[in-house]
């Protein structure tokens, strides 16, 4: 059986490992605004301009995300049922919109035709 003081060098140890190795890698790891001054003037310049619409897809995204997580089922059976319905109601638009061209088509028709008679 270990000895005692051997015992407690291992748990100082493991602690140290443990509480000390993720505080050196915070404490090293940049912030983002250090990141950020070291960008090229040009890539701060676009990361600023398109800093906006990532945002708003972040966002959607999470909140699909957390309306698909509501869902009884897996995430992934859930969003390939949402990709599923909304390839639905796309099909459903795209004949909506030939059906309304093709009764515009036939409009312009009939009226040629009765402007020639």
């Amino acid at each position: 059986m270990p000895r005692l003081a051997t015992t407690l060098k291992m748990v100082g140890v493991g602690a140290a490992i443990c509480i000390g190795g993720p505080l050196f890698v915070e404490s090293i790891r940049p912030t983002d605004e250090e990141l950020f001054s070291r960008f090229n003037p040009d890539l701060q310049k676009r990361n600023l301009e398109t800093r906006h619409q990532r945002q708003e897809d972040f966002d959607i995204f999470v909140t699909q995300l957390k309306e698909h997580a509501k869902s009884d089922k897996s995430i992934w059976y859930a969003l390939k049922d949402a990709e599923a319905q909304r390839k639905r109601e796309e099909n459903a638009q795209q004949q909506h919109r030939e059906a309304d061209e093709s009764q515009k088509q036939k409009e312009a028709i009939r009226k040629e035709l009765a402007g020639e008679q």
